[in-house]
């Protein structure tokens, strides 16, 4: 094994700089616990840092300037807690002010007059007078021509032989030597560094000063970690110099490249990990054969289809048909937007299971949407011999032994339930297709229980009504076939979406008005409950009191988080059964019962809300044949990229374009349901959001190295698998993605 690779495992405590608390605090806030976890904690931004300023050439506008000179005095003001320490700091063109408010006596016993230094930071003006405030400061080596402060060049190095420029990247890329100080850099690398480790001085600085003593420590090359084929495949820098200009880049090209190297690298080893996964379960798990359509399907088609498919849900029910009598297990996903109809195939795939002597059950997230699933099915069925049952929490006693008891003996054939299916207590007869609503809800663990219900795992149909960009669904749910329902069913009015300000409240009004005198429902959505000091926004309980008010002649009801289950389960209910006709909410109706007689969406403090959530809230209404609006209601004061969130909901309807918009705009961490995934916080470098073709390139190459070497024996990607079971060990939240 490389004696480097053997480095790069010992412990961060060893490395010069750091010590056991300075470890510990890394270990706590970083996750870095080992030279290698340093390595690999790459920089976020960079700052030139390749060219010395003459201080009669900057100005206080200007970004982080780098100056060399001397200085010629220090000067201390102030009392308590207003005391500063000046220094007056020249390069012989002009004179600028270094201040300090804090860190004064380490200054002072640091920092001496008549001596040569660099100073980086960001100028500003105070009084007319240029300054510097908490500027880095470095000690220049006596070696460095004092002529560089007026040049604006460069520093020359005078050495015994001659003279020679100095490289500004990493010094240990320079003929051997590494004892260059820290700001010798061109594109000096920033650091995201926390409060805590601020506080003990590991500031962004700190941190490149820990990575250019561990480079010091790197005699040898890194061992490389993709097999040459691939590297000469798509002309990779190797994986020694990505990581070294990735910390010290020597120019802004050998940047580009080293991102480019490190991103395909974490991307590919993401994919084959998901595709190795994939194809190890079909190999591992054959499928239950589903041969026959048969007498239930042919009947519901022919006899009950409430409406004609669209040629959405034909495609994808072929697409399922296929996967079913494949042999294999099935495992796919289906998207599509609110009110595409998925329910709808879902329960034909079940009738298709029920067809080959089969039992299918649907999970939901919450019993509101389980009790609305058995309704819709059961309408949907008619006077068909089919058995449709509901399993949640709150069945208990005679009723859910009864429930479980006609389960296992097969005389139940689709149950619909909430987590409470995946009890061990729930057996089933002959369970033959798991289908998972708002899958991302549920965790692995909890969905794989399903799986283990049959002696042959079920085939398994996932559904969200949460558009996912093709870039996620490549890594989130990379191991699933991709179903899409992209066309809405006949007769459906695309919802009429605008933008009011607060002011407009009589416009609005007006709006409601009318559509609650021709019989319509409304929503009403706030982003909180209640009012706080902190936060100037529309809060439920106070719009519940003004819309109480402002319409009288109509009964008003109101659903939030807070409430018992049971309490806000009735309220929704009765607002289901038209009992109530405004139904003030926070986001809990984002999933929630079908109310197709619901006209109006209004979305209050439209701002504090991403874009993915907002369509999902639009989605409750439109579900009729009757014109829908929604009314996204704001502040008049909006930053930039808040207007631009929401034009885009204002002009389209179409949820996939609202989430490839989402993720660019906000990033894979924040978008609905990624979070519990962990990938998104896994990836170090690579961007879900901005690395799409370097995403599609490297899916394709894992997926040539798994067809090409099934069985992992070539000998060329031997460095490929054992680096694959290296990161499997590592803390990277391998189970989420699979």
């Amino acid at each position: 094994m490389p004696h480097d690779f053997n480095i790069l495992t010992q412990d961060i405590k060893y490395l010069q700089g750091v010590g056991p608390n300075r470890a510990e605090l890394l270990a706590k806030e970083l996750s870095i616990s080992t030279l290698g976890d340093l390595l690999s904690y790459y920089p976020y931004k960079y700052i030139d840092r390749s060219r010395i300023y003459k201080i009669c050439d900057i100005d206080g506008n200007m970004p982080y300037v780098q100056l060399c000179g001397q200085i010629l005095s220090f000067e201390s003001m102030g009392e308590g807690a207003g005391k500063r320490l000046i220094a007056h700091f020249s390069d012989s063109t002009g004179v600028i002010d270094l201040i300090w408010f804090q860190g004064i006596k380490y200054a002072v016993k640091n920092y001496e007059c008549r001596k040569s230094y660099i100073v980086f930071g960001k100028p500003g003006v105070f009084n007319g007078h240029l300054q510097i405030a908490h500027p880095e400061i470095e000690k220049a080596p006596e070696s460095v021509r004092y002529e560089a402060r007026t040049t604006g060049d460069l520093f020359e190095q005078t050495t015994a032989t001659g003279t020679s420029s100095v490289n500004p990247n990493n010094p240990n890329l320079q003929d051997g030597h590494d004892t260059q100080p820290t700001f010798f850099k061109g594109l000096c690398p920033s650091y995201n560094t926390s409060e805590k480790m601020k506080r003990s001085g590991l500031t962004s600085s700190g941190m490149a000063k820990l990575t250019a003593n561990l480079f010091k420590l790197l005699k040898e090359p890194l061992p490389e970690t993709l097999p040459d084929y691939i590297i000469a495949k798509h002309g990779l820098m190797s994986y020694n110099d990505a990581v070294r200009n990735i910390h010290y880049p020597a120019s802004p090209d050998l940047l580009r490249q080293a991102q480019l190297r490190l991103k395909f690298e974490e991307l590919f080893y993401v994919q084959l990990n998901i595709l190795r996964y994939a194809k190890d379960r079909q190999l591992r798990y054959r499928g239950i054969l589903f041969n026959t359509i048969g007498d239930n399907f042919n009947t519901f088609y022919h006899s009950h289809l409430p409406f004609q498919l669209t040629e959405a849900q034909k495609r994808v029910i072929r697409e399922i048909r296929a996967d079913m009598k494949s042999g294999r297990q099935m495992n796919r996903l289906l998207q599509g937007d609110v009110g595409s109809g998925k329910t709808l195939v879902a329960l034909m795939v079940s009738l298709i299971a029920l067809d080959n002597n089969c039992q299918a059950c649907i999970m939901a997230p919450t019993e509101i949407l389980a009790e609305q699933h058995v309704e819709t099915i059961r309408k949907f069925l008619g006077d068909m011999n089919i058995r449709v049952e509901l399993l949640t929490g709150t069945i208990k006693g005679k009723k859910r032994q009864k429930i479980l008891n006609d389960l296992l003996t097969g005389e139940i054939h689709i149950l619909v339930g909430t987590h409470a299916v995946i009890e061990d207590e729930v057996v089933f007869h002959q369970l033959g297709l798991v289908v998972i609503d708002e899958q991302h809800r549920f965790g692995v663990a909890q969905r794989a229980k399903l799986w283990m219900k049959n002696s042959t795992p079920p085939h398994v149909l996932v559904m969200t009504a949460t558009p996912i960009p093709r870039t996620l669904a490549m890594t989130l749910y990379g191991d699933l076939d991709v179903s899409i329902i992209d066309e809405l069913p006949p007769g459906r009015k695309p919802i009429h979406t605008v933008h009011m300000y607060d002011s407009h409240r009589s416009k609005i009004y007006a709006l409601m008005h009318r559509e609650l005198q021709i019989g319509r429902q409304i929503y009403i959505v706030y982003p909180l409950i209640k009012e706080t000091e902190k936060m100037d926004m529309k809060d439920l309980e106070a719009g519940y009191d003004e819309i109480s008010a402002a319409f009288p002649a109509y009964k008003v009801s109101k659903v939030h988080g807070k409430m018992k289950p049971a309490e806000k389960d009735a309220e929704m209910q009765r607002f289901a059964n038209h009992e109530t006709h405004i139904l003030v909410s926070t986001t809990v109706i984002e999933v929630g019962v079908n109310v197709p007689n619901a006209s109006v969406m209004i979305i209050e403090n439209t701002e504090r809300f991403g874009l993915s959530q907002l369509h999902q809230l639009r989605g409750r209404v439109g579900r009729g044949a009757d014109q829908s609006y929604c009314v996204l209601v704001s502040k008049v004061e909006l930053s930039e990229t808040t207007r631009k969130r929401i034009q885009i909901m204002v002009d389209s309807t179409d949820g996939f374009e609202i989430a490839e918009q989402d993720l660019k705009l906000r990033g894979p961490g924040d978008l609905e349901g990624t979070q519990q995934s962990g990938m998104a916080f896994d990836l170090k470098i690579a961007n879900l959001a901005r690395d799409g073709q370097i995403l599609t390139i490297a899916r394709n190459t894992a997926q040539e190295v798994i067809d090409s070497d099934p069985e992992e024996r070539n000998q060329l990607n031997n460095i490929l698998w054992n680096h694959l079971r290296e990161l499997r060990k590592s803390n990277i939240n391998w189970g989420a993605i699979s």
